[in-house]
């Protein structure tokens, strides 16, 4: 009998996800928000997410034998809940709460998950469902799935899981050792998220902003290390100006905020104004600062022995979407080779979950590389949206869509390119993406204009060939899921400045034949008629929506922007001019 274990996440309160494995072998792995259409599904459950793993691989709900959920119940032997009722003194009922009550929120996730189940018409008594701590399902995520029996260091740095965010340990021969955790409210991520909701975002989606902001501020102008210290071995933050909770939080306008009043007195009202004036452009520089520093004391201090041995280094959690600390980690002297998770944030530990799960059970974890994990759609489904369509596109089948998209971006062109399973994950891989020539005059702004709406400082990213990345990029940055921002020479800055940062650096997807077939086949397309191997690559998406999934899903989003043309799968789809809609 195979062993197919299903794994779900969403006990966090966000990003629902499903994961399946079947005797050992990822094969589909898809975000609740994806199919809900609403990004991060905020308190749904992976429900749609289940159904498509299910039916991607072919699978009945009977044949389910295992449930892994990247959340587990928590000792009151352990440090985890007193260091919890400790920090949180000011706080009485939480902190009572964490003793008495530690492990409701499991609890109700337990409740929730046996309704899932039921709905999904998986039988509770039938299947073994497996808990699994979150930072644990965070390291499986990259750890198991590398294949490789080395030791490897593992840190865990996340948002929120039972009570750990900051996980530091190691993996060998299949198993994970943990040398240190870290517990609410003491987060490198909270820290960030505080400040992100300082700076006018919001938490989630933000911490991106305020990444791509800090190139544009001075670090050294503002001092943020009030905020947290380590020493010792010891790290905290200061719950008087961040992660507070309670009476604590300051509010406005009734809505409570992940900082408190102190920290506004200390550091000036909340911004509502512009981006890039001071002092808020520089605390966004400062915070990263004090971010990468805290975490590489983390690292050396707790970690630096492993790393002396292995030099390898693997990465999760939300905090690994950093791309910034990516980089500085990937730089470290004693890092030889850094993995990162591309679905590092709560999605990635319905894989994790699961694989972590396999492997108690005895079964070797086949290694996996590669994010194209959701449903792939033919030809004739892509005719059919088009023909349901109440707008009516225009649309033909071509005999070469590459040719075709190559010809359309060469002149100026941004082209929608919908071809192969959807990615899992944030990063759109040459699967679901806006594509657009980095040659061309004006083109971030006609992006911006025709469908992202984005601010005018945040800039683009490139897909690369494989072989055109060798002289642009350095060998340690040639990342395949834009997990890193790699430093470009001052040749290729001037060449295309378009995809270059402020600070001289860019997050390139670097694209391989082996594992990329179809996207390395249209930029190879590409740059035999233009001679430039790569292209500004952006998610196929609105601004606040969730990647594209469907062509339904592809069409409305085509005809709810300025896009001129869309390719999905075979088939190119345009607008009707005025006059031949009625």
């Amino acid at each position: 009998m195979s062993n197919v274990t299903l794994g779900l996440a969403g006990a966090t309160g966000h990003d629902p996800a499903a994961a399946l494995f079947v005797d050992g072998e990822l094969v589909a792995a898809v975000e609740e928000e994806r199919l809900v259409r609403r990004k991060h599904a905020k308190e749904a459950l992976p429900y749609l997410a289940a159904r498509q793993c299910l039916q991607i691989a072919g699978l009945r709900s009977s044949d389910v034998t295992h449930v892994a959920v990247p959340y587990a119940p928590v000792s009151l032997f352990s440090k985890a809940r007193w260091h919890y009722a400790y920090r949180h003194w000011y706080a009485p009922d939480r902190s009572v709460d964490s003793l008495f009550n530690g492990n409701r929120r499991y609890r109700r996730h337990l409740k929730d998950l046996r309704g899932l189940l039921e709905k999904l018409h998986i039988r509770y008594e039938n299947v073994k469902v497996v808990p699994i701590e979150h930072q644990l399902a965070h390291a499986s995520s990259v750890y198991h799935l590398t294949g490789s029996t080395e030791k490897t260091a593992i840190l865990c740095n996340d948002s929120k899981g039972e009570y750990s965010n900051i996980f530091l340990g190691y993996g060998h021969n299949g198993k994970i050792v943990r040398i240190k955790e870290f517990y609410n409210p003491d987060s490198l991520c909270g820290m960030y998220a505080a400040l992100t909701d300082y700076l006018g975002f919001e938490i989630l989606d933000g911490e991106f902003k305020v990444m791509g902001l800090a190139a544009f501020g001075d670090p050294e102008k503002y001092d943020l290390s009030q905020l947290a210290r380590f020493e010792g071995g010891k790290f905290k933050v200061d719950t008087r100006l961040i992660t507070t909770i309670g009476l604590r939080r300051y509010k406005a306008k009734s809505r409570g905020h992940y900082f408190s009043a102190r920290l506004v007195e200390m550091l000036g009202p909340r911004r509502a104004g512009h981006l890039l004036e001071d002092p808020y452009v520089h605390y966004a520089a400062a915070i990263q600062k004090l971010y990468e520093e805290m975490t590489i004391k983390l690292v050396d201090y707790y970690l630096g022995d492993v790393l002396e041995e292995t030099g390898r280094l693997a990465v999760a959690g939300t905090g690994a979407l950093n791309i910034r600390l990516n980089s500085r980690l990937n730089s470290h002297p004693k890092v030889k080779q850094l993995l990162v998770n591309p679905a590092s944030g709560d999605p990635g530990t319905a894989i994790g979950a699961a694989a972590y799960a396999v492997k108690q059970h005895g079964i070797e974890v086949k290694p996996h590389h590669g994010m194209a994990l959701g449903p792939e759609f033919t030809t004739d489904d892509c005719v059919n949206a088009c023909s349901i369509y109440r707008e009516k596109p225009e649309w033909e089948i071509l005999e070469d869509p590459h040719a075709k998209a190559a010809e359309l971006l060469a002149n100026g062109q941004i082209v929608a390119w919908f071809r192969g399973r959807m990615e899992f994950g944030p990063r759109a891989l040459g699967n679901r993406s806006i594509l657009a020539s980095p040659t061309q005059m004006g083109i971030l702004d006609a992006i911006n204009h025709q469908v992202k709406f984005r601010e005018h400082w945040r800039p683009f990213s490139p897909s690369i060939l494989d072989t055109v990345a060798k002289e642009m990029l350095p060998d340690n940055f040639q990342d395949e899921f834009m997990c890193l921002s790699s430093p470009v020479s001052k040749k290729w800055q001037e060449k295309y400045p378009v995809i270059v940062y402020r600070d001289g650096t860019t997050r390139a997807q670097v694209v391989k034949k082996q594992t990329s077939p179809d996207f390395h086949r249209l930029l190879s397309a590409f740059y035999e008629r233009t001679g430039h191997g790569l292209l500004i690559n952006a998610t196929l998406s609105r601004p606040g929506e969730a990647l594209v999934c469907t062509p339904e899903d592809a069409v409305n989003m085509f005809f709810g922007t300025d896009l001129n043309y869309l390719i999905m799968d075979n088939v190119l789809v345009t607008k009707r001019a005025e006059r031949d809609r009625w």
